[in-house]
C-alpha cells in the first residue's frame, strides 16, 4: 500500500470533511498531538491504529455497531431514553466518535481522565426497559456488549470494505481493545473471533426487533453530513452498515435485503474504502498521533 498525497487545497477541503462527519468542526488537533512523545492506550504499531485511520470504515462501522447496540434492549432503552441522539444525531455520533478517536490515539493522559469523565457520567444513566427489565449503562455486561459490538463493526467494516483481514488480525484487533474495555468498565471482552462469535450466540435470546432501530436508521439516512454533493453517499453508507450484521441477527431485527447494498453499491463502498485507506490526511488523529509520536506521517500508509 502507498500514500497518496493530495494538492493542499484539495487536501484540507477533504481534511475539513472528514473531521466535521466524523468529529464535529470545533474537534482541534490538540487532543492528539501532544504532549509530544506521550504513548497512547493503544500501541501505533496495532491493529487498531491502521483501521481506524480509515473513515469509511470508521462510519460504516459505527453504525453498524449502533444497530447492534439498539438490537440490546436494556442498551436500547438507555441510548433513547438519555442521550441526545433524537435531537441531535450527528452532534451525539461525533461526540462519540471523538471518544473512540482519542481512547485509540490520543495520549494516555489525555485518554485516561476522559474515560473516568464517560463512566461517572454513566452511573447517572438507569431505569427500566418498555418490559420493566431495570438497567443500568456501567453494568458490565452492557458494557461488554457496547464495546464488542464496536471493535466488531470496525473491524467488519474494514474486512469487507477496505482490506480483508486474516483471522490472526481479528484476534490482534480484539485483543488490544481489553485493556481499554476494562477502563470503561467491560468484563471479560472477546479477547478473538471464536469469542467474539460465542458471545454474539450468547446473547441470542436478548436481541430483539424494535422500531427504534428503523428510526435511527431513517435518521442516519437523512440527517445531513457531508457537503451537499456527497449526500448521495450518505444512505449508501448506512446500507453498507446493514450489510455487516449477521444474517441471523438481521433476520431477527427484520432487516431485509431492502435494507442492504446492491451490486453496484457493494463496488462503489469497496472503491471508496480502499482509496482512502491510501489518503494521508494530516489534520486527522491517525496522523497527529504519529506525529505527536514522532512518527513520519505517512507511517499509517506503509
Amino acid at each position: 500500500m502507498s500514500a497518496i498525497r493530495l494538492p493542499a487545497t484539495l487536501q484540507r477541503r477533504l481534511d475539513a470533511t472528514v473531521n466535521s462527519l466524523l468529529y464535529g468542526v470545533s474537534s482541534g488537533q490538540n487532543e492528539f498531538n501532544r504532549p509530544f512523545k506521550e504513548e497512547a492506550l493503544v500501541s501505533a504499531n496495532s491493529v487498531s491504529w491502521r483501521i481506524f485511520k480509515n473513515p469509511v470504515a470508521l462510519f460504516v462501522g459505527g453504525t453498524a455497531a449502533v444497530i447492534l447496540e439498539l438490537a440490546e434492549p436494556s442498551v436500547r432503552a438507555g441510548i433513547w431514553e438519555y442521550s441526545s441522539f433524537r435531537k441531535h444525531p450527528l452532534g451525539r455520533l461525533q461526540r462519540t466518535g471523538l471518544a473512540a478517536m482519542i481512547t485509540v490515539y490520543g495520549a494516555r493522559s489525555v485518554a485516561e481522565p476522559m474515560i473516568a469523565r464517560i463512566v461517572r457520567m454513566h452511573a447517572g444513566v438507569q431505569g427500566k426497559t418498555p418490559d420493566g427489565a431495570s438497567y443500568s449503562a456501567n453494568d458490565p455486561r452492557l458494557l461488554t456488549w457496547v464495546h464488542a459490538t464496536a471493535a466488531f463493526g470496525f473491524g467488519a467494516a474494514y474486512h469487507r470494505y477496505v482490506r480483508p483481514l486474516g483471522e490472526d488480525e481479528f484476534d490482534r484487533l480484539y485483543a488490544e481493545g481489553i485493556p481499554v474495555s476494562r477502563l470503561y468498565g467491560a468484563v471479560d471482552p472477546p479477547n478473538s473471533a471464536a469469542t467474539m462469535q460465542g458471545l454474539f450466540e450468547s446473547a441470542a435470546t436478548h436481541l430483539a426487533p424494535s422500531p427504534i432501530i428503523f428510526e435511527f436508521l431513517k435518521i442516519m439516512r437523512e440527517t445531513p453530513a457531508l457537503p451537499r454533493p456527497l449526500h448521495w453517499v450518505q444512505p449508501m453508507l448506512v446500507r453498507a452498515a446493514v450489510e455487516l450484521i449477521p444474517d441471523w441477527i438481521r433476520d431477527r431485527l427484520r432487516l431485509s435485503s431492502g435494507y442492504g447494498l446492491d451490486r453496484h453499491e457493494l463496488w462503489l463502498t469497496k472503491l471508496l474504502g480502499a482509496s482512502s485507506d491510501r489518503i494521508v490526511l494530516p489534520a486527522s488523529p491517525a496522523v497527529q498521533s504519529c506525529i505527536r509520536l514522532g512518527l513520519p506521517m505517512t507511517y499509517l500508509f506503509r
